[in-house]
């Protein structure tokens, strides 16, 4: 368990957050994955948030991450989405051809409580996962 202290507050708060790409387009590929972790690292620094694990999934993200009570869900979420999509486009010209409009995310996202008492290790694994084979391809049949 890790307590995260600023000057009034002493926190213990974790959150699981998805969201996809616009359109459902699967550009979470390549180096644009390893972009979006450069770009949270630097947004964790300036606002004082920590993200934990980033996953992505072709046309998804999951975050696994830490902030102040100084901030609500949404307002990381738009602080993430609006910076790391004005990055992207900078970084990568080609993403303005993919996506018309100036948008990388959706508008919605999830988010969810998670506790380091329970199911911590389940969400980091399945955050940390995301985008990996699992080892067997074979459908599952119900009720067969």
């Amino acid at each position: 368990m890790t307590l995260h202290r600023t000057f009034h507050n002493v926190y213990d708060a974790h959150y699981h957050i998805v969201f996809p790409v616009k359109y459902r387009k699967s550009l979470l590929t390549d180096e644009i994955p390893l972009a979006i972790v450069d770009i949270a690292k630097e947004i964790g620094e300036r606002y004082d948030m920590e993200f934990e694990e980033i996953g992505t999934d072709g046309d998804h993200i999951h975050i696994l991450m830490s902030f102040p009570p100084k901030y609500g869900g949404s307002d990381v979420v738009r602080i993430f989405k609006s910076i790391t999509a004005k990055q992207l486009f900078l970084r990568f010209p080609a993403l303005r051809k993919e996506l018309w409009g100036g948008e990388f995310w959706t508008d919605g996202f999830y988010i969810a409580t998670v506790s380091e008492r329970g199911n911590w290790k389940v969400v980091e694994k399945y955050v940390a996962n995301q985008g990996k084979t699992t080892g067997s391809t074979r459908q599952l049949h119900l009720l067969t």
